[in-house]
């Protein structure tokens, strides 16, 4: 039986003072492909900041990598994040260095002493997304779709449970978003939970995946898109 790390039972999300979601229950295992679908503005970030603690849970239970959610005190959210791997839309890389130090400067943040062993996990999750030779480049001398595989090399650096993505394809033109999502496929073939919001529903069509859908406040499993 595959590993629940992600629970949430009648959480209700807030965004400062505003309700946005009500009565979310979900649970994602270790391995499987799930999508977040909806418009935007229905709750889909908010959700997401909720999971990797941006946003605070104040009602319902919630679960993240074993991590109570309602207990983790501000200091101490980036003990959640370890179990983590973020993937933005809009990549979040640091402009003024190269590849290998945007993901050098992750290790160094997460407690990575040893420059040796942050050399070769660079080296290692660069092969993975297929960029084993592009570690001295610059992000501006990269192509969107190679941009967006540094980001997800980041996010696997601590060999993260659940690989949050939120709207990853956004930015793309179809066949680099394929070959985005042939990437995430085989993470999460590999053990890895991926959540990801998006509304590109030709993806969702292509790629195979778990679907819950926000909409009116609420999160509701479902089997289609038209459902």
């Amino acid at each position: 039986m595959s590993k629940e790390v992600i629970s949430l039972s009648d959480v209700n999300i807030y965004h400062g003072s505003n309700m946005v979601l009500n009565q979310v229950n979900l649970k994602i295992h270790s391995g499987e492909f799930v999508y977040l679908i909806g418009k935007t503005g229905s709750g889909k970030s908010s959700l997401l900041k909720t999971l990797y603690g941006e946003l605070p849970l104040r009602e319902g239970e919630g679960k993240v990598a074993e991590m109570d959610l309602k207990k983790i005190r501000p200091s101490n959210v980036h003990l959640l994040r370890r179990h983590l791997g973020i993937v933005f839309q809009d990549f979040q890389l640091l402009t003024d260095r190269t590849v290998f130090h945007n993901l050098d400067f992750v290790l160094q943040a997460t407690g990575w002493k040893e420059s040796g062993k942050r050399k070769a996990r660079i080296a290692e999750v660069l092969n993975m997304v297929g960029l084993a030779t592009k570690d001295f480049k610059m992000p501006f001398e990269l192509s969107g779709g190679e941009q967006q595989r540094v980001v997800i090399a980041r996010a696997l650096l601590n060999d993260p449970e659940i690989l949050l993505a939120d709207e990853p394809t956004g930015n793309l033109d179809p066949e680099v978003s394929d070959d985005i999502m042939k990437l995430l496929k085989e993470i999460s073939n590999k053990g890895t939970a991926v959540f990801m919001a998006t509304h590109d529903y030709r993806l969702i069509n292509k790629f195979f995946g778990k679907i819950y859908r926000c909409e009116s406040g609420m999160i509701n499993e479902t089997s289609s898109l038209n459902g």
